[in-house]
């Protein structure tokens, strides 16, 4: 009968191969791939190496974001969005009203060797040639006056009466947006389009000194 076989390192064991062994100083590799472990919970016991393994991976990040609710939120649902983004900051209110739906004014200004152009979002503004205007300046300055029409609790469409569920658009009611340009301008050399997508375009040549 043969003897029974027994584990290296043991009590009885092949003490040659375990001295030999113990005197190999440990070597540190890098892996030359890895992908992430998909498959049954850890054992008992072996979390904490498992939290390890997930912590180091790369977490996904969206950045800056905005989150646009409905007027009538409630409470509850509110609280609920803002549990869970515990680094987000929440504004309600008076302080959330600039924030909340398209916002009129926002711009962007280019430059050419010899002109300006300049872009403003408008949205829900009326295009009526006597609620509208928009003047420059000699020193560059842009001055434009108009009218909101959206917004409304109540609207009237075609012999039917809505009442408005949200509110998210810009209020109606006059306003006025006034910036300026990098430098002066030649007034007299001025073109303006304002497009059926909202948006104001202006074109002016640059004032020769």
């Amino acid at each position: 009968m043969p003897p029974p076989i027994r584990p290296f390192g043991m009590h009885g064991g092949n003490n040659e191969f375990q001295n030999s062994h113990s005197q190999q100083q440990p070597l540190v590799v890098q892996p030359l791939n890895s992908v992430p472990y998909i498959g049954s919970a850890a054992p008992v016991g072996d979390h904490d190496s498992f939290r390890t393994e997930r912590s180091a991976q790369p977490v996904e990040k969206v950045g800056p974001s905005m989150v646009f609710l409905p007027s009538n939120t409630t409470k509850k649902e509110w609280d609920n969005i803002v549990l869970s983004a515990k680094t987000a900051v929440a504004l309600t209110g008076s302080a959330a009203m600039g924030q909340v739906g398209p916002i009129v004014g926002l711009m962007d200004i280019g430059e050419c060797d010899d002109a300006y152009l300049f872009r403003v979002s408008l949205p829900g503004v009326a295009k009526d040639e006597k609620e509208f205007s928009c003047d420059i300046e000699p020193d560059g300055t842009i001055i434009i006056k108009g009218v909101t029409t959206t917004g409304e609790k109540i609207v009237c469409k075609k012999s039917q009466i809505f009442r408005m569920q949200t509110q998210n658009l810009p209020p109606p009611g006059h306003f006025s947006i006034t910036f300026q340009l990098p430098g002066p301008v030649d007034h007299r050399q001025f073109s303006c389009h304002f497009g059926n997508d909202g948006m104001l375009e202006g074109i002016v040549k640059k004032s020769i000194q």
